[in-house]
């Protein structure tokens, strides 16, 4: 059975929101839960982008049974690996180990604020292939020196760490990233229900690990309004992840955005009143071998109807499926 989550945002809401959204989700029933790790939104619009782990501490303490994950953390620049380790096992002890650390190689957006550039994609695959390691053996609760091309570590250690390793989530596209998926992680996270990544994870990495998607919804009382909503928003994401992980700035995404027709992102999110094509969506997952889903309801201003659409018809629906 796909189980269905509900992602934070950041980049749409304020972090109390987010808490009190999560908390929300735990109590109609959502699955687990997700939170992406901006420090940029990809629009002005979008109007907030709060720091992840804060909100992933209280939505800990707030929460009591709904696991929590990054969807996902660049440890490559912004954050050092060895840090990024330290927060994702606090996490994982606050949330009395309801956590996964979700990794990927990063997009420029966030990464460039540290003032070093943002470097070609086969350089931040070869950092992340650092990082990754630096991050699995610092969970194994012993002191770690590493000297790699690009990042190092010397004598770091976590000192607080739960019982049972935290679990890490890697995102996979290209061969690379797929195989060090395979080979590091124990999940594979993507954003596009492709059946010959999944089938590919599992021949490397083993079949039965989880394989997490994402899919885009917006919910609204009229279909055509939600759908103009939705492109208003999110028509940022239709190029693909070779152009996200490059353009800089929200002003370099509004300007692409303005090139997508809303029939694009019609193909993409499902919109409306109706929870048929929501479940369309979901089983487009579930049928490419993806065994997590999370939703992420457009604009920050719509979850509670979104909620409430969801208590009433869309989980109902989901669970049929």
């Amino acid at each position: 059975m796909t189980q269905v989550g509900y992602m934070m945002m950041c980049e749409q809401a304020p972090p109390k929101q987010l808490v009190s959204d999560v908390v929300r989700a735990e109590s109609l029933g959502f699955d687990f839960s997700v939170t992406s790790d901006h420090y940029f939104p990809w629009l002005e619009e979008q109007g907030h982008s709060p720091y992840a782990w804060a909100v992933l501490g209280a939505a800990a303490q707030a929460t009591e049974r709904i696991p929590l994950m990054t969807f996902v953390t660049s440890p490559i620049m912004r954050y050092h690996p060895a840090v990024v380790a330290q927060k994702a096992a606090t996490v994982a002890v606050l949330s009395d180990e309801r956590f996964t650390l979700g990794l990927g190689a990063g997009e420029n957006l966030n990464e460039h604020v540290v003032g070093k550039g943002w470097p070609s994609a086969d350089v931040r695959q070869a950092m992340f292939e650092e990082a990754v390691e630096i991050i699995t053996r610092l969970f194994e609760g012993k002191y770690v020196t590493y000297r790699g091309k690009y990042l190092s570590a010397y004598r770091a250690k976590l000192y607080d760490l739960p019982e049972n390793r935290v679990p890490v989530a890697i995102a996979g596209a290209g061969k690379r990233s797929l195989e060090l998926a395979a080979r590091h992680g124990d999940a594979l996270v993507a954003v596009q229900p492709d059946r010959e990544l999944a089938k590919r994870f599992d021949e490397k990495a083993g079949a039965g690990k989880p394989k997490y998607g994402q899919l885009p919804v917006c919910y609204g009382t009229e279909a055509e309004e939600a759908l103009q909503y939705a492109a208003r928003l999110w028509s940022w994401a239709a190029p693909g992840w070779g152009v996200l992980s490059e353009l800089p700035g929200p002003s370099n995404f509004a300007a692409y955005s303005r090139l997508v027709p809303p029939e694009e992102v019609a193909a993409q999110v499902p919109c409306g009143p109706d929870p048929e094509p929501y479940v369309q969506a979901v089983r487009r997952y579930r049928d490419a071998g993806f065994t997590h889903v999370a939703l992420v309801q457009i604009g920050g201003e719509r979850q509670n109807a979104f909620f409430d659409f969801a208590e009433k018809e869309l989980l109902p629906a989901l669970r049929e499926l």
